[in-house]
């Protein structure tokens, strides 16, 4: 480890690590050292600010901030830090031990470049320097176009939400392939449909559609008070030019980085926009998971025939229920139904929906190898398996829902 000394002119330093004391990231340091040899120094806070200005700092390309819970109290200095780096095109790497999701925002907020948790998995620094040397391009337009929204647009989209109570239970396939149904549903006067991918770490609708992931979602979400229809329009992107996606981030983040206030206004925008919203959510529940419930018209909760998927039905129906929250609003979804002729599964799914006390309102049949498959090359069932007995089923869902909505509007 160097001293930030000055450095002979054919040893700059590249880079500093920033931290109330470096000794506490002893894995930062073995790292700094393998990515850099003998090119970085080690500064505490008010030094960092200091060295900005001098002559040395003029090589720096980048400082890895590292703290821990004990700087919370030290959050204006820490983005002050931010800032000052900023100003001087210098990269900053966030490196977080015990921090909370609140403070992690604030930080990424003040214009962090990266953010690694520590303990440093294995080779993240390094991947964390090459990303900031050689930044990912974005899209081309030709290929993704980004929405182009009515300024005071006033539809009131339906929000179609579906959730998976169990890992694998198919409710990304599902969210995609109805909002790709809800698209065509209608040839000729054809709805506007908008899916929101809101598994915010592990979502895949951008890997199901073929869409990349883009740093402007984030941006989106984490100013979500700035936000206007030309802002909300570049964080999507265009699926055949007929459904408008909101993928997940390009980088994972806690799920409580999101406030339900940031949710409640991406979910306005878009109702305003569209006729049909679809949510694909985490299995998770969060601060803001209460915010997609109350606003849903259908909250679809995806099970199958199994005991974790009992489980985690009771559980969430206890959850909801000792809150006092809306739970008959949750419409419970089998994926992997029995077949018609199968009378022992379809005695299994009854005895299942009775002791736990629910309605299995919708059973959604297995679609085999098809799923994966059309998932993997990024297309929807309807365009890699038509004929799929789950896609003829989603395919009837998406029309039910159509005609609902109309004969309500034709009521109203």
């Amino acid at each position: 480890m160097s001293s930030v000394a000055p450095q002979p002119e054919h040893n700059p330093i590249l880079a500093c690590t920033v931290s109330r004391d470096v000794q506490n990231f002893d894995l930062l340091i073995e790292d700094m050292e393998t990515a850099l040899g003998e090119s970085w120094g080690d500064l505490g806070f008010a030094e960092a600010l200091a060295f900005f200005g001098q002559r040395e700092a003029e090589s720096l390309e980048f400082i890895a901030l590292a703290i821990d819970g004990d700087d919370e109290d030290n959050l204006v200095l820490m983005g002050e830090i931010i800032t000052q780096a900023k100003s001087r095109g210098v990269k900053v790497i966030l490196i977080a031990e015990d921090v909370t999701p609140a403070s992690l925002h604030q930080l990424l907020r003040k214009g962090a470049d990266e953010f690694v948790p520590y303990p440093l998995p294995e080779q993240e620094l390094q991947s964390a320097i090459d990303r900031l040397s050689s930044p990912e391009p974005e899209p081309q337009q030709s290929q993704h176009n980004t929405a182009q929204l009515k300024s005071g647009s006033s539809k009131e989209a339906a929000l179609i939400v579906v959730h998976g109570l169990a890992g694998g239970t198919g409710a990304t396939t599902m969210a995609v392939n109805l909002a790709w149904e809800l698209t065509n549903v209608d040839k000729d006067n054809a709805p506007s449909v908008c899916l929101l991918d809101l598994d915010l770490q592990y979502g895949s609708v951008s890997t199901y559609l073929d869409l990349p992931r883009r740093e402007a979602v984030f941006e989106m979400m984490s100013d979500t008070d700035s936000m206007d229809e030309e802002v909300f329009g570049q964080a999507l992107l265009s699926f055949e030019d007929k459904l408008q996606v909101l993928t997940a981030p390009s980088d994972m983040v806690p799920l409580d980085i999101i406030t339900p206030e940031d949710i409640e206004r991406v979910i306005e925008m878009a109702r305003a926009h569209f006729d049909y919203v679809v949510v694909d959510m985490p299995k998770t529940l969060v601060q803001w998971s209460e915010t997609v419930l109350q606003a849903a018209h259908v909250y679809f909760a995806l099970i199958e025939l199994d005991m974790r998927s009992a489980q985690n039905a009771l559980r969430m129906k206890r959850a909801l229920q000792s809150e006092d929250l809306p739970f008959n609003k949750l419409r419970f979804a089998l994926n992997r139904a029995p077949k018609f002729t199968d009378l022992s599964g379809k005695s299994r799914v009854k005895r299942m929906g009775e002791s736990l006390g629910i309605s299995i309102d919708l059973q959604l049949p297995d679609g085999g190898k098809q799923v994966t498959q059309g998932a993997d090359h990024g297309l929807p069932l309807a365009s890699s398996a038509v004929k799929n007995p789950l896609r003829k089923e989603i395919a009837k869902l998406a029309q039910s829902l159509h005609d609902l909505g109309r004969s309500d509007a034709e009521a109203a």
